[in-house]
């Protein structure tokens, strides 16, 4: 290892900061350190680890439950074939292969997942991926940003929440000022509550929260009216195969979330982000991009065309130093999208809508629900419930359904309002069950007041 500090260098530093040695840096206060063996199980055999570790694993009933959660999150069927090649050893690697020495097999997955983004958003160009959907939002407000310079963005009230709280916590530090626009009662963004005077970009999400779909069009006419952007966000990527491409609404930046795309729900990650912009924007995407060219001997070849990051360029001009590409995720979702086809893609969304269509009109036909929005919706759907949604989604937890998401614990007004999503995976026996327990706990709910 090269030390480039002299002992006298050391000592020097130590009387700045008040530290009696380069040990002391690292001791640990009484009460956090360990001051006696770990108490931990002997070693066993692996078969018998293997069992051990699948009982603790039994131990937890989460994956066992009746789902109808979604809000950002969805169970969605993985063909076989999408572990089986994303895993293989050419690609499953603890390193992101982003760097210029990277393979041509991660390379041209990369490309292909470019193209597959850039067909649906109907975008011009797609980078290598992003961290996640939230971080993706903040890509793209700081793409706006770099556009047109301005210091204000604003943003849908039908965005993500989790999604908004790390642009806010973003905007702390990028002295981003951040407006809402608010809803109507039909759960969609209220356009005419719109002032985008001043704005770097104007987000609105489709579906939105409440699974409604949104009509991007009124937004992007004031957004380019004003001079600003128009940015679109997607936190249920099955959508683009059956809606109107953000691009066709006047979108000038897509971005989103692609777990829907063969990834797991894994209890909250990882998973893929993706953005998208025209092709005036494509020197302001952050991270990298493949691009396709010939070699030396004229045989079909990939490269990394751009490279935004601070690692590649100097610190001030990169686009983005929060950004990094998800490769291994990236390549599950292509995979899948590969697996699938476009026809296989709008099958499986068009069996979301016929699942959600189902399981909306079994709950709005029991007594006290109704929805709570009109107008279509994708996958998931707002109900509204008799008694306070969180006391109905406690009592059927206990019964292992997980009913879906209480609202109020994002939008407080909204107690009486109960977020849930159907996918493929959804059953009619499903649909009967839940419908049965939400009738049951009603009355017993109704009684106790």
């Amino acid at each position: 290892m090269y030390a480039p500090h002299t002992e006298r260098d050391i000592q020097a530093m130590l009387e700045v900061i008040g530290a009696k040695s380069l040990e002391a840096l690292s001791s640990l206060p009484r009460g956090l350190k360990i001051e006696k063996p770990l108490d931990v199980e002997a070693p066993l055999p692996e078969a018998n680890a293997y069992a051990r570790i699948k009982e603790l694993a039994d131990a937890n009933s989460a994956a066992r439950m009746l789902s109808f959660l979604g809000a950002g999150a969805y169970r969605h069927y993985q063909p076989p074939a999408v572990p089986w090649f994303a895993t293989r050893s050419e690609f499953l690697t603890s390193y992101t292969p982003y760097q210029a020495e990277a393979s041509q097999g991660s390379l041209q997955a990369i490309f292909e997942w470019q193209t597959y983004v850039s067909l649906l958003t109907g975008m011009d160009v797609s980078n290598a991926s992003l961290y996640d959907g939230a971080t993706a939002l903040v890509e793209g407000v700081i793409m706006s940003m770099h556009a047109n310079g301005r210091k204000r963005v604003a943003i849908s009230r039908g965005v993500h929440p989790m999604y908004r709280a790390v642009l806010d916590t973003y905007a702390a530090g990028m002295g981003l000022e951040v407006t809402e626009i608010p809803l109507s009662a039909n759960g969609l963004t209220d356009a005419s509550k719109l002032d985008a005077s001043g704005v770097a970009c104007v987000v609105v999400q489709s579906p939105n929260f409440f699974g409604c779909i949104e009509d991007l069009t009124p937004a992007a006419k004031a957004a380019h009216e004003a001079g600003a952007l128009c940015v679109s966000v997607t936190a249920e990527a099955l959508s683009l195969a059956v809606l109107k491409t953000p691009r066709e609404s006047g979108a000038d930046i897509a971005l989103g979330e692609a777990q829907s795309f063969g990834l797991p729900l894994g209890y909250g990650g990882p998973y893929v982000g993706f953005i998208a912009a025209t092709r005036e924007h494509v020197r302001r995407l952050p991270g990298r991009l493949v691009g396709e060219t010939k070699d030396v001997d004229g045989r079909r070849a990939f490269v990394l065309t751009l490279q935004g990051r601070e690692q590649h360029i100097r610190r001030e001009l990169a686009t983005s130093n929060i950004c990094t590409n998800q490769a291994l995720c990236a390549l599950i979702a292509t995979v899948y999208l590969a697996t699938v086809g476009s026809t296989g893609l709008q099958a499986i969304a068009a069996a979301n809508l016929k699942r959600a269509r189902e399981l909306k009109e079994a709950v709005c036909a029991l007594p006290g629900f109704a929805s709570a929005h009109e107008g279509p919706t994708f996958n998931e759907f707002c109900v509204r419930t008799p008694v306070p949604a969180a006391t109905l989604a406690k009592r059927l937890e206990k019964q292992g359904i997980l009913a879906g998401l209480p609202l109020s614990r994002f939008y407080p007004e909204l107690d009486h309002d109960l977020l849930m999503c159907a996918t493929e995976l959804t059953s009619s026996d499903d649909i009967k069950r839940v419908t049965a327990a939400l009738a049951k706990e009603t009355e017993r709910a109704v009684a106790a007041v």
